[in-house]
C-alpha cells in the first residue's frame, strides 16, 4: 500500500522579518457588502469552485468574510501542509462546525479538538490500522462479490445503473462489516429504506449550516431533517446495543476487540479513557459517513475518467488480467499491492477531482502564514486543487495521465517524487485521514472487479461530464452506466 504522502511535508519558508509582514486586513479579496460580507456570493454546492475562481483572481493568499467570520484562503501546498501539520494545537475545528456536528449526532473524531480528539484518534487509528487489512480482506471480498453479482444482473437485463447509488451501498456495506461487525447487505436490497437515504441528508445540511451567515437551523431545523437524524441515531444505537450484548457473552473482547466498535465500547467503559456514550455514538456515525462518501465519490470520478480515456482503461485492464485474472476479483492483499497502474489511476483522479478540495480550520492563536500576520480566530481555508493543476508542477495539468505517477522516464519524473505532498488527497499532519489505507484497498477492489468482469456499454453524463457538487465532499452528479458482461479473452 502507499505510504502516507504527508509524513515529510515540506515546511514553510523562513518567516520574513516582522516589518515586512502584511496585515491580514490589507490582503486583497472579493468585495462584500456590509454585515453579510461575501455571503451572498457563496453557494455551498459550488463553494470549492468559487474559492478556486477567487484564487485565480486574487492569488495564493487572499481574504473574504461571511458575516462576522473572517477567512484567509491559502492554495500554496507548502503553506497548506504547514497549516495542517500544526493541528490540533495551532489550528482547531471551529465552534460552528462542532455545534452542527453535535446537532446532527456525529460529534466524534472528525470534529473534536484537543485532548478529546487525541483520545478518540488513538482508538480509531488502532481499529483502521493497515496491518489489519489482511484480516479485513475476506469481508471485503464478500461485499465485492455481491457488487459483481448485482452488476451482472443489471448487465444481463440491460438496466441502467445509478453508479453513485451502487458505490455508496458498497462502501457502507464494507464499513459496517469491518468497523461494526454488522453486515447491512444493502447491495442485495432493492428497497429505498436503507441507511444511505439518511446519510445523504447529513453532509449537505452540515455544509449549508457551516457556511450560512447565521445558523438559523440550529433553532429551526428544516422540515423532515429530524426523521433522518433520528433514524440514523436509532441505527447507531442498535449497532452499539447488539455489540454490547456480544461483549457480555465474550468478555475477552474488552481486552482484545475484533472490530472498531468493540474497541470504542471497551474504551467507553474504561473510566481512564474519558470516552462518553455521546463520543461513542458520534464516532460510529462519523465512520459511517466518512466510509460511505469519500471512497464512493473517488470511485465515481475514477470510473468516469477511465471510461473517457480508452488507452488508460486498456492498460489498467491488462494489469488486472495479469495479476488478478480475467473474470475474477482480487483474493489477497498481495494482489492489491501489485496493482500499480490502477493505483496511479486513482492518484490521478484524486489530483483532478479531489473529493476533499477544501479544508477549513481556525487559528487558535496569532500566527504567521507565508508573509501574512494572521490574527487569532481567523478561519484558514486550505484550497487543495490549484497546486495539482499548476503547470509548473505537472506537465499538461488538465490531462488525465496516470502514468505520470509511476513511469518516471519523462522530464516530469523528478518532480513527481514529491507529487503526493503537493496533492495531499487524504489531508496531512496529525489529522490525516485514518481510513486512507482501507479507502485505497476498496478502490482497487472495485476497479479490478469492474475491469476484469465488465465492459461499459454506455455511460450517460451531462454535457461536458458529471457536474461537481460540494457538500462536505465533492461528488459527481448525473453519472449513470449500462454494463455488459465482458467477453473473456479480449483485452479491449
Amino acid at each position: 500500500m502507499s505510504a502516507d504522502p504527508t509524513d515529510h511535508a515540506s515546511p514553510t519558508k523562513a518567516e520574513p522579518p516582522a516589518a515586512r509582514l502584511r496585515r491580514f486586513f490589507d490582503l486583497p479579496g472579493p468585495k462584500g457588502v456590509p454585515l453579510l460580507g461575501n455571503a451572498l456570493q457563496i453557494k455551498p454546492e459550488a463553494f470549492h469552485q468559487i474559492l478556486e475562481g477567487w484564487t485565480e483572481q486574487y492569488g495564493g493568499l487572499f481574504r473574504f468574510s461571511i458575516a462576522e467570520r473572517n477567512f484567509l484562503c491559502v492554495s500554496d501546498p507548502a503553506l497548506n501542509a504547514s497549516v495542517l501539520k500544526q493541528r490540533p494545537e495551532g489550528f482547531i475545528k471551529g465552534p460552528r462546525l462542532v455545534q452542527v456536528c453535535k446537532d446532527l449526532g456525529f460529534h466524534g473524531v472528525f470534529s473534536a479538538n484537543g485532548e478529546a480528539w487525541r483520545r478518540q484518534r488513538q482508538i480509531v487509528l488502532a481499529g483502521l490500522d493497515p496491518a489489519h487489512l489482511k484480516t479485513f480482506l475476506p469481508s471485503i471480498e464478500v461485499v465485492t462479490a455481491r457488487l459483481r453479482a448485482r452488476w451482472f444482473s443489471d448487465a444481463r437485463s440491460d438496466r441502467e445503473i445509478d453508479l453513485m447509488t451502487d458505490l455508496m451501498r458498497y462502501t457502507v456495506d464494507v464499513t459496517t462489516c469491518l468497523a461494526f461487525g454488522r453486515n447491512l447487505n444493502t447491495l442485495e436490497r432493492d428497497d429505498h429504506d436503507v441507511i444511505q437515504q439518511h446519510l445523504n441528508v447529513i453532509f449537505p445540511t452540515l455544509a449549508r449550516r457551516v457556511l450560512a451567515p447565521i445558523d438559523f437551523e440550529h433553532w429551526l431545523p428544516k422540515p423532515g431533517l429530524r426523521q433522518h437524524v433520528e433514524a440514523l441515531q436509532g441505527a447507531v444505537q442498535k449497532f452499539i446495543r447488539e455489540e454490547r450484548q456480544h461483549i457480555e457473552h465474550r468478555p475477552e473482547l474488552m481486552q482484545r476487540p475484533e472490530n472498531l466498535l468493540q474497541a470504542l465500547i471497551a474504551a467507553c467503559d474504561r473510566e481512564s479513557a474519558g470516552l462518553s456514550d455521546e463520543d461513542l455514538s458520534g464516532n460510529v456515525l462519523t465512520m459511517l459517513l466518512a466510509g460511505e462518501d469519500t471512497t464512493a465519490n473517488t470511485l465515481g470520478w475514477l470510473i468516469w475518467l477511465l471510461h473517457d480515456h480508452p488507452d488508460e482503461w486498456k492498460r489498467a485492464r491488462n494489469e488486472v488480467d495479469a495479476i488478478v485474472g480475467a473474470g475474477q476479483i482480487p483474493r489477497s492483499t498481495d494482489q492489491l499491492s501489485q496493482l500499480d497502474f490502477v493505483e496511479a489511476c486513482a492518484n490521478e483522479a484524486m489530483r483532478l477531482k479531489p473529493v476533499a478540495p477544501i479544508n477549513i480550520v481556525q487559528a487558535a492563536h496569532d500566527v504567521v502564514i507565508g508573509d501574512v500576520a494572521v490574527p487569532r480566530g481567523v478561519f484558514v481555508t486550505c484550497v487543495m486543487r490549484p497546486a495539482g493543476m499548476d503547470a509548473n508542477r505537472f506537465d499538461e495539468p488538465k490531462a488525465f495521465r496516470p502514468a505520470r505517477w509511476i513511469d518516471g522516464t519523462h522530464a516530469e519524473g523528478e518532480r513527481m517524487m514529491g507529487a503526493k505532498r503537493v496533492v495531499m488527497p487524504f489531508g496531512g499532519g496529525p489529522r490525516v485521514c485514518p481510513g486512507r489505507y482501507l479507502a485505497l484497498a476498496e478502490i482497487k477492489m472495485v476497479m479490478a472487479t469492474l475491469l476484469a468482469n465488465f465492459d461499459i456499454a454506455q455511460m450517460r453524463t451531462p454535457e461536458g461530464g458529471p457536474a461537481e457538487y460540494m457538500s462536505l465532499t465533492m461528488s459527481p452528479v448525473g453519472l449513470s452506466v449500462r454494463l455488459s458482461p465482458r467477453a473473456i479473452g479480449t483485452s479491449s
